[in-house]
């Protein structure tokens, strides 16, 4: 699924998810991405979450993990083999790739959501 890249958390984004969220515990290596309309509602991840995303904490098994491709920040779950990493789609095609830790732009560690939707 797409998400639409906000800007880094440090900013002070003003956008409805994060009413009484603290990002100041977040490092500078930290920002912020919206996730589109690809979500749908009623899942894990929804339109309009808000996910903090890490740019230097390193993928692990069954992270999520936003990769650039085809031109737009996409979101995967990640699925190590080895020292191997294959994405899965976490919406749409079902069709994982392999790829490498520095392929990727960052690991998701947080996650906001707009209550009363």
């Amino acid at each position: 699924m797409r998400v639409n890249y906000l800007g880094p958390a440090c900013l002070g984004i003003d956008h409805p998810a994060l009413e009484g969220y603290d990002l100041t515990r977040f490092t500078p290596t930290c920002y912020l991405v919206e996730v589109s309309e690809d979500a749908g509602g009623g899942g894990p991840l929804m339109e309009g979450d808000l996910l903090v995303v890490d740019e230097q904490k390193p993928a692990q098994h069954d992270d999520l993990v936003v990769m650039e491709l085809d031109g737009e920040q996409r979101l995967f779950k990640s699925h190590r083999i080895g020292g191997r990493m294959r994405l899965i789609p976490t919406a749409g095609p079902r069709e994982s790739l392999w790829a490498r830790q520095s392929d990727l732009r960052g690991v998701v560690v947080s996650q906001a959501r707009q209550y009363g939707l």
